[in-house]
């Protein structure tokens, strides 16, 4: 049971730090499985810049929760992929970049650049702690939670019409991080009991 909801956890969570859901598992998805591969060794698994290399390092790997809120796409592909590093000047020249910093442009697709950003936005803004497997979350809302929240996660299911209600937009942070783990655990355990209502929109 503990496995079911965590893995619903994980991809609403997943699905409200990217800015597009679609059929698919969101972009944050696959960013997530990118960061754990290549980034999480450096800069920890929640992205503060503890990683386990961290203190073997002479330049401590940046804290990417604090890095993503102030920086534009643009600038972050830069750092990422290492083309145009050049160009990024004073301040974030100074705070972002390093020798020990890879360039990836070589090893990342121009989706996969979009998808890890995605994701260290989600990072950035999460009041959530991650938990589960999204591959059982993305399978498990399909099979529950799709014909209310709909294909796409902002809340425009087939059901919702004949429900009468407005199910929660889970591509929206604002609505999820409204509710705490605990009170979307309770959700989750109504769905199973074939009664789903989180106030007003679940």
């Amino acid at each position: 049971m503990h496995a079911f909801i965590n893995s619903l956890l994980l991809l609403t969570f997943l699905a409200a730090g990217a800015s597009q859901v679609s059929a698919n598992p969101p972009p944050a998805y696959e960013g997530r499985r990118l960061y754990v591969s290549y980034c999480q060794l450096c800069h920890g698994t929640g992205g503060k810049g503890d990683g386990p290399l961290a203190k073997e390092m002479q330049i401590s790997p940046a804290d990417l929760t604090t890095t993503v809120r102030a920086r534009s796409d643009t600038i972050l592909v830069k750092i990422i992929t290492g083309k145009g590093r050049q160009t990024i000047t004073g301040r974030d020249r100074h705070n972002l970049l390093s020798d020990a910093m890879p360039e990836w442009k070589d090893i990342f697709s121009e989706s996969q650049v979009k998808a890890l950003i995605a994701y260290l936005r989600f990072l950035g803004g999460a009041r959530h702690e991650l938990v589960g497997d999204p591959e059982v979350g993305h399978r498990l809302y399909q099979k529950y939670c799709q014909v209310c929240h709909g294909v796409e996660g902002d809340g425009d299911g087939i059901m919702t019409t004949l429900m009468g209600i407005k199910p929660m937009d889970h591509t929206n942070p604002n609505e999820t991080n409204a509710f705490d783990n605990e009170e979307l655990i309770e959700a989750f355990l109504m769905v199973k009991a074939g009664s789903c209502r989180l106030g007003e929109a679940s």
